[in-house]
């Protein structure tokens, strides 16, 4: 039994589809999840820390 090129596209083509939707889904969950806000607030304010300041 011999796949056509075709298959195989529509076939690779509905894997990424649902990859990606998968990535998508489990980066939202990891970025809205409770326990990493303390470590995203961090990150926030770490840029703004009040010793870096230009140099004279």
């Amino acid at each position: 039994m011999a796949i056509e090129h075709d298959t195989l596209v529509h076939l690779s083509k509905t894997f990424g589809l649902f990859y990606l939707i998968a990535l998508s889904v489990g980066v939202l969950i990891y970025a809205y999840w409770p326990r990493n806000k303390a470590r995203f607030d961090a990150a926030a304010r770490a840029i703004l820390n009040e010793e870096d300041r230009p140099c004279p």
